[in-house]
């Protein structure tokens, strides 16, 4: 029996590659939306040519609610998750004076409690079966590159980091709990509204002097669940092509 993947807020970016890469080996792929509900079918259509299941399921990860009705779905087609990938968060740049406390808070809603339900309700079927992944995509604005215009989101980041090392001791030794931290990745909600010098001083902050694909991200996860990483548990990888910090 094939094993099944959830990846959160993946109708596009790394989300999208990361389904597509466990569709190329046949994973079943539960593909997770809010709002971009015509991109998530067209993946299922995609994912479908290549031979694998897909389900497309629209949920807000920060509804308990929701939530537990898209794991109902999911355990009737399907059993339960095996792999899941806490990928989707929402990020609200805007200058200090302008940001507001319903903004930090919905980040804060999505990127960290949205993974803990998720994570919750993940990991009875992984508990019940002994074995799971969870991978948190986090982020290097969580670690020691900091950017004051996206505050709310990079303290988001660094308590998702603290999530993940918590969640690794809670379902030890069953399930490995691990986080994907990636620096300027060139997919289109990450680039797009910035002004060419900035982008010139951050690509020239990374030493590979390129910003990341989200294809090499996808490639990351497949092996973090993959058997040859079983002994890779509690720890925060960067993928960020050597980015040292900002400011």
């Amino acid at each position: 029996m094939n094993k099944t993947i959830l990846v959160t807020g993946s109708a596009k970016g790394i989300g999208r590659a990361i389904i597509l890469e466990f569709a190329k080996v046949g994973y079943n792929c539960i593909i997770n939306f809010n709002t971009s509900k015509e991109e998530a079918l067209k993946l299922k259509d995609e994912v479908e040519k290549m031979g694998a299941k897909a389900l497309a399921i629209k949920c807000d990860v920060s509804d308990e609610a929701e939530v537990d009705a898209m794991f109902k779905v999911i355990e009737k087609d399907f059993g339960g998750v095996d792999i899941l990938v806490n990928n989707a968060a929402i990020d609200q740049p805007n200058v200090f004076s302008k940001k507001t406390v319903e903004d930090f808070k919905k980040t804060l809603d999505v990127n960290v409690i949205g993974a803990y339900i998720v994570s919750k309700r993940a990991s009875k079927y992984m508990l019940d079966n002994k074995w799971g992944r969870i991978i948190n995509i986090s982020s290097t604005n969580g670690m020691n590159t900091y950017y004051p215009m996206c505050l709310e989101y990079d303290a988001s980041k660094a308590a998702l980091n603290s999530l993940t090392h918590n969640l690794a001791i809670q379902f030890a030794p069953f399930i490995n709990v691990n986080a994907i931290a990636p620096g300027f990745i060139g997919t289109s909600s990450e680039i797009d509204g910035y002004d060419e010098e900035f982008m010139k001083i951050e690509l020239d902050k990374i030493l590979l002097h390129r910003f990341g694909e989200a294809e090499e991200v996808a490639h990351l996860a497949f092996f973090l669940a993959s058997d040859d990483a079983s002994y890779i548990n509690n720890t925060i990888i960067r993928i960020d092509g050597g980015q040292y910090g900002s400011e």
